[in-house]
């Protein structure tokens, strides 16, 4: 069986310094070395990498990132190095911790008659954004659209978040997850979340598929995972990811109840307690009775029009008539009204924290 290796050339200006900084202090083994009454190239390998340093070289002198898990305890602590060919080392950790910042309120409406652009994604989807301020980086609401059915070229991959919502909104996905068992089909007006790195894959999709897909914080990383094959054994309903529980919801097994908002109806997902009440996710449509003026003390409110319409009146602003495909974000404290609904309106509403108090506002 043929063997294939690929490497990095760098300069050198002085070898035998070289070697001793490589193998020394930032342990690589030294694998090759030639020629052997004066040498010109020498190879190291280590931490994944495998360097070519190389008398005279051309290439500038690059950097070169060592992750670990443990970096108090590599190269005496040093963040970073420069070794004496001039190329840099960056020391970091191998798993960075998520970082959630601080949410900067405000008052968000993105409608889709304003024709904000649709950007080629991963997995060639087209995305959306619906908050552009993502209050900060705390948040990202994404709405994603794939034209053409079929196989979807996606791989096996997870998020590092600490919340992560997929709602299908039209059409239906196919879909897979790590430890949740066999492929499974998620249909319009369903949805799951993806607990904080589970495994998953996008297998096939309908025509003129689209799902609202909420990710915390705005900016996470998407690792592919080279190694696992999906599905990978029976479901394990109750294996928590980092604290949360991969959560289905099916719409026809709904229940509705009454909304936090007089004059409305909801049915509740059962995320906010898959996650321990991290977030919580809700569709709302009306009911009966007036709509009053009311504010929420929930850190992040965001609500995406799926069906019919209404005027969103809120204090100091004028109001806006929204319709389906706009969304808006609601900072607490705010007094708002969803006025004039449509008897076909629907909302997907999404709250962090899961649970937060509603009070009404009189006029």
């Amino acid at each position: 069986m043929s063997e294939t290796r690929a490497e990095i050339r760098l300069p050198s200006k002085v070898l035998r310094d070289d070697i001793a900084f490589f193998t020394s202090v930032l342990g690589m083994r030294m694998d090759m070395i030639y020629p052997a009454d004066d040498p010109q190239v020498a190879v190291f390998s280590g931490h994944g990498l495998r360097l070519r340093l190389e008398t005279g070289a051309r290439e500038p002198a690059g950097t070169v990132r060592i992750l670990t898990d443990a970096p108090d305890a590599f190269a005496d602590g040093a963040c970073v190095l420069h070794a004496p060919n001039g190329t840099r080392i960056e020391i970091d950790l191998l798993t960075p911790p998520l970082v959630m910042p601080d949410t900067a309120h405000s008052f968000v409406v993105r409608r889709l008659a304003d024709q904000a652009p649709w950007v080629i994604g991963r997995a060639g989807m087209h995305y959306r954004d619906l908050i552009p301020d993502r209050l900060g980086g705390s948040i990202i609401a994404s709405h994603i659209r794939i034209p053409d059915g079929g196989p979807v070229p996606d791989t096996v991959h997870y998020h590092t978040v600490g919340f992560q919502l997929i709602f299908c909104y039209r059409g239906w996905v196919d879909l897979v997850y790590e430890d949740q068992g066999e492929p499974f089909r998620l249909e319009a007006g369903c949805c799951v979340i993806q607990p904080p790195e589970i495994r998953h894959r996008v297998l096939f999709a309908s025509d003129n598929i689209e799902v609202i897909e909420i990710g915390v914080p705005a900016e996470h990383i998407t690792t592919i995972d080279h190694d696992m094959v999906l599905p990978n054994g029976p479901a394990k309903p109750d294996r928590r990811f980092q604290g949360q529980r991969f959560v289905h919801h099916k719409v026809d097994q709904a229940k509705w109840a009454p909304f936090r908002i007089a004059g409305f109806e909801a049915r509740d997902t059962g995320i906010s307690a898959g996650t321990n009440g991290v977030a919580g996710v809700q569709v709302a449509r009306r009911a009966s009775g007036p709509a009053g003026w009311s504010t929420h003390d929930s850190d992040i409110l965001f609500t995406f029009v799926m069906e019919g319409a209404l005027t969103l009146e809120g204090a100091g602003h004028a109001p806006v008539l929204l319709a389906p495909g706009d969304a808006f974000v609601v900072p607490p404290g705010m007094a708002v009204r969803y006025a004039e609904p449509s008897d076909d309106l629907e909302l997907l509403e999404v709250s962090l924290p899961g649970v937060f108090a509603t009070h009404a506002v009189a006029e």
